[in-house]
């Protein structure tokens, strides 16, 4: 760069040669006194070293030369001052350029440089040079850095010393050397030469805002330092780093050309850092819906709050944004430890999200897991009033009236979305979250929509891959993602952590795989779909427990399973949730379709089952549900049968059930081949006019015989002396100690096979 080539700009003062009375003896400006007849000054036509040059009588402490012209000076321009002089009698003086600083309206810039450094002359006759560098920027080399308020100056030099000598200057020359500082003259802009100090003290956000405007195309270039920027900072040129920048937390820089993170982990010097403040310009970018990491691997030392780093947007944010390519690894740190904290509270089902009068509220954390009697797993802390001692949770609890002593659990996030009030359309696709057994994954914000995680691992989180506590799991999509747990070598009975949980509705699972944990995921809401999973939880002990791969909690739960791969583990449905467990009204257990999956189970105990329903409450019942085309399988040892009714609290009301499908299954190890309608044929032997006619406890979850579709006869039917008869009989049904019965009641005593179709409901 050279602005006398590019622009035409003339730098070069005139020859002494042109007149002494554009010299001046003063500061240069308008009205100084000049060198024309001072009788101090006295232009010399035929020096042997110069030529034609200025011989200057010394009469002042300072003795000042200065061109009254207005040289100007630019942003991004450095201009070289050059001298060259001898002393010719009298003291030998220091010699140093010097200058004029000049800002707008023609005032003078106060608090910059304008002395060069001075050179003492060594004696008479010998020739000295002198120079130096003015420009905005305070680089090296540069003596007189004048930032971007400075327009022109007036050059020359100064003479220091003892009056009485005589010094004669050859012509001052002024050229640009701006392409001494440019490593590519054509594409960089840099900071500095715009005013930028890089201190780490110095406010430089006004210097980046300039380059950035000047840049015209070209690359804005940080050079080595720390800059400090105070406000807001949007650079639209692309940016290239050698330095490195700082800001309070609470502002951001918005890279809107070369927007990712490593970008960002350049600017900032620190990967954690550099993260927050991207994702800071993430929700505050209008430019980009996505921050790619670049396949950055990221170490993390703490939780991520991620609404403490967008403090504007903490009230809620709710267009689409994702964080794509990269990993998470999580570092040794005591500040991943849960905290735990026991309290007193009383709990009135009438109020079932609420625990009142709690003992030390203030010191609970939002976002904690509730711990006690009668609370179902996945309860949390939604939100708190310490002024009225009182929690919100997330969900009801489903036997704890009254006053006892609550624990809370604090788990560590990786990425804390909780301080957002709201979230929506928020995604993480192609992450790796390296919890490494020391933090839990996400925790999501308390409302919220269709927050989306795809192609990710969650690895080794050590208490929860992904945890809602409240509804911000609504619409949840998590496609293609991999949940690897830090339990894995324990035994069943010995794990805690869950790969996911939602409170809210219409959760998609779909083609996950989750390995080893207490649970794959526990499900509160209703219109779920989970699709093409394979979960397994299985150990290496002989008849062994398992526990529930899949929790679905809600009475109500119009949610489709389809198509997993239930490894080792069970579905378990279950209204833990209900304040009011029993059966009062409504549907009661309803809705769910469960198609197309594979259950397996290897060296389980006999009582293992592949689908267990667990009433909370008396008097409930099935009502609509589809268990079709599933495949289920045993090996290394038989199980009694696939589905079945867990007691502990309550049995099921089975003279209530309605519109049951189980049908079109397979059981490869199962006893009891259940199916509703159940289809048995029935030989009878000896002649009787009632056959009884059992179901061999293979209607599904203890069902009663409680309907007779159907009722062939299958070849003749003989009376005692061998004759054929045509009758037909009547069917009662419910019979039996167990109910589970039916009686064929004909007109006399017969013998025959028949082939009858039997319902657990009417």
């Amino acid at each position: 760069m050279n602005k006398a080539i590019t622009d035409g700009i003339v730098f070069m003062p005139p020859a002494f040669a042109n007149g002494l009375n554009v010299w001046s003896s003063g500061d240069g400006t308008p009205g100084s006194p000049t060198y024309e007849g001072s009788g101090t000054g006295a232009f010399v036509p035929a020096d042997a070293d110069f030529g034609g040059c200025l011989e200057i009588l010394k009469v002042s402490a300072t003795q000042k030369l200065r061109y009254m012209g207005q040289t100007p000076l630019q942003p991004g321009c450095y201009l070289q001052i050059k001298a060259r002089v001898k002393a010719i009698s009298g003291p030998l003086p220091e010699v140093r350029i010097a200058a004029w600083a000049g800002g707008a309206g023609e005032t003078h810039l106060d608090g910059v440089i304008e002395q060069g450094p001075a050179t003492q002359l060594s004696g008479y006759g010998a020739v000295h040079e002198i120079t130096a560098i003015v420009g905005a920027g305070q680089r090296t080399g540069v003596d007189m850095p004048w930032g971007v308020t400075a327009i022109y100056g007036h050059f020359g030099l100064d003479l220091i010393g003892a009056n009485g000598s005589i010094v004669r200057v050859d012509d001052i020359e002024i050229t640009d050397v701006t392409g001494v500082f440019l490593r590519d003259m054509i594409s960089l802009v840099d900071v500095r030469d715009f005013g930028a100090v890089g201190d780490g003290v110095a406010d430089d956000t006004s210097a980046f805002v300039a380059a950035d405007q000047a840049a015209g195309g070209r690359r804005v270039f940080v050079s080595e330092g720390t800059y400090l920027l105070t406000e807001n900072t949007t650079i639209a040129s692309e940016i290239e780093f050698e330095g490195t920048v700082t800001m309070p937390d609470d502002k951001m820089l918005l890279l809107t050309k070369n927007f990712d993170l490593p970008a960002y982990i350049t600017a900032f010097g620190d990967e954690e850092l550099a993260f927050k403040k991207a994702f800071q310009a993430l929700l505050n970018n209008a430019d980009h819906e996505s921050l790619d990491m670049g396949g950055r691997k990221i170490s993390v030392n703490g939780p991520i709050d991620m609404a403490a780093a967008v403090p504007n947007r903490q009230s809620g944010f709710s267009t689409r944004r994702v964080i794509r390519n990269g990993q998470f690894d999580v570092k040794d740190n005591a500040a991943w430890d849960t905290e735990t904290f026991t309290s007193v509270a009383t709990y009135n089902p009438s109020d079932p999200t609420r625990l009142t009068n709690v003992a030390n509220v203030a010191n609970i954390p939002v976002g904690s897991l509730v711990g006690g009697n009668g609370v179902g797993r996945e309860i949390y802390v939604r939100s708190k009033n310490v002024g009225a001692g009182e929690i919100t949770l997330n969900a009801p609890i489903y036997d704890a009236a009254g006053t006892q002593s609550f624990s809370f659990f604090s788990f560590k996030y990786l990425l804390d979305f909780m301080g957002f009030s709201t979230l929506r359309k928020f995604g993480m696709e192609e992450i790796e979250f390296q919890c490494n057994g020391r933090c839990s994954g996400i925790r999501l914000a308390p409302s919220g929509s269709t927050f989306a995680i795809t192609n990710c691992f969650v690895s080794r989180p050590k208490d929860r891959g992904i945890t809602s506590i409240g509804t911000g799991c609504q619409g949840m999509l998590i496609d293609n993602c991999q949940f690897l747990s830090a339990e894995e070598s324990f035994n069943v009975s010995d794990r805690r952590s869950i790969a996911l949980n939602a409170t809210a509705n219409d959760i998609k699972l779909r083609h996950n795989r989750a390995v080893r944990f207490l649970h794959f995921a526990v499900l509160g809401g209703t219109n779920n779909l989970v699709l093409g999973n394979h979960f397994f939880q299985g150990d290496s002990i002989a008849q062994g427990v398992r526990s529930a791969g899949l929790v679905m909690i809600g009475t109500y739960n119009s949610s489709t399973i389809s198509e997993n791969y239930v490894d080792n583990c069970f579905l378990q449905w279950t209204n833990e949730r209900d304040a009011n467990p029993a059966y009062t009204a409504g549907f009661s257990f309803s809705a769910m379709t469960i198609t197309d999956n594979i259950f397996y189970c290897n060296e389980v105990a006999p009582w293992f089952s592949n689908i267990v329903i667990r009433p909370h409450g008396p008097g409930h019942f099935l009502n609509g549900v589809v268990v079709a085309g599933n495949k289920f399988r045993s090996i290394n040892g038989a199980i009694d049968r696939a589905e079945r009714v867990d007691t502990t609290f309550a049995d099921f009301n089975h003279f209530a059930h309605l519109n049951v499908s189980f049908r079109d299954n397979t059981f490869h190890g199962i006893s009891a081949k259940v199916e509703n309608p159940l289809r048995l044929v029935h030989a009878q032997s000896s002649n009787s006019s009632v056959w009884s006619i059992g179901s061999q406890a293979r209607l599904p979850f203890g069902g009663k015989a409680r309907g007779c579709d159907a009722v062939t006869v299958l070849g003749p039917l003989k009376n005692a002396f061998g004759g054929t008869i045509h009758d037909t009989p009547y069917v009662e049904l419910e019979q039996g100690s167990g109910k589970d019965v039916i009686n064929l009641r004909w007109a006399q005593s017969l013998r025959g096979s028949v082939s009858t179709i039997i319902r657990m409901e009417r």
